[in-house]
């Protein structure tokens, strides 16, 4: 741990923590308000993707220490996101104003930034989680999708096979974390091709083998552009991928009118338009 960073334990200033989402590309999805946390904390935590993102961070607090030492070869990263929410919560109870800065959004795929500002409230410390743009928000611009039109369901990967799920194949399917699919470990920053077939096969009884996948991830740079990839379901398995990139399956089925329903709400309206 960071013990360096520490107040002396007397310290009487009340500690307050802002965990905030930096966004997805560098330098364009900080809001104003993130932005005020980060410049005017003691302190700063960062979980972010790249070396850059944390020089660039450096610009607005230069207090700013990465939380990416803590991950470790064959360490679980539920241990590390443990000691994220220690080191944080330490400097906020030394009577520190903390910012924990995450890429993306806090509370998507973000157990530390929840964790730490739920323990923190219940500590009696003012704590606040300010939203930033996500990996489904560049998702749905990127791929022009309107979650609105057809439905759109999203699991984490890994969950649509431990647990029985019910997928409703008329509208999207996201799965998240497709390349670490079947960890039950929490060590593995991707599986493999075996892993990968038993998606494809619980994902088969929904979808045709040729039905197509977009393999997205979205860009952290402004000089990025997203990519994405479209494959089939059937060759999903040999598709390389990492934690970053997200897996939508377009609708496969038209919707089913519901007739009887819509037939009640017709006598609804009748009624209605007689009143």
């Amino acid at each position: 741990m960071n013990t360096h960073l520490s107040a002396p334990a007397n310290s009487t200033t009340r500690g307050t923590l802002a965990c905030v989402g930096l966004g997805m590309t560098l330098g364009s999805h900080l809001t104003p308000l993130a932005r005020s946390h980060i410049e005017q904390a003691d302190v700063v935590f960062a979980a972010l993707s790249t070396s850059a993102s944390e020089m660039w961070l450096r610009r607005m607090n230069p207090n700013v220490h990465s939380l990416q030492p803590y991950y470790g070869e064959g360490k679980s990263r539920q241990k590390t996101y443990r000691e994220w929410v220690d080191v944080m919560l330490a400097e906020v109870r030394a009577g520190k104003r903390v910012c924990g800065v995450f890429y993306g959004h806090p509370c998507i795929f973000a157990w530390s930034p929840r964790t730490a500002v739920n323990e923190a409230r219940a500590e009696g410390f003012v704590a606040h989680l300010e939203p930033g743009i996500s990996a489904e928000d560049c998702l749905y611009a990127d791929l022009g999708i309107d979650p609105g039109r057809f439905g759109c369901q999203h699991f984490e990967a890994s969950q649509l096979l431990f647990y029985e799920r019910r997928i409703d194949a008329t509208g999207y399917l996201v799965l998240w974390q497709a390349a670490l699919v079947g960890d039950w470990s929490l060590t593995r920053f991707e599986t493999g091709p075996a892993y990968k077939q038993v998606l494809v096969d619980v994902l088969s009884a929904d979808y045709p083998l040729d039905h197509e996948v977009i393999v997205y991830r979205a860009a952290t740079l402004p000089i990025d552009k997203p990519q994405i990839r479209h494959v089939t379901l059937r060759d999903l398995p040999t598709t390389a991928m990492t934690a970053e990139d997200t897996l939508v399956l377009p609708p496969a089925t038209a919707l089913k009118p519901n007739q009887a329903i819509r037939q009640r709400l017709r006598i609804l309206d009748e009624a209605h338009s007689l009143a």
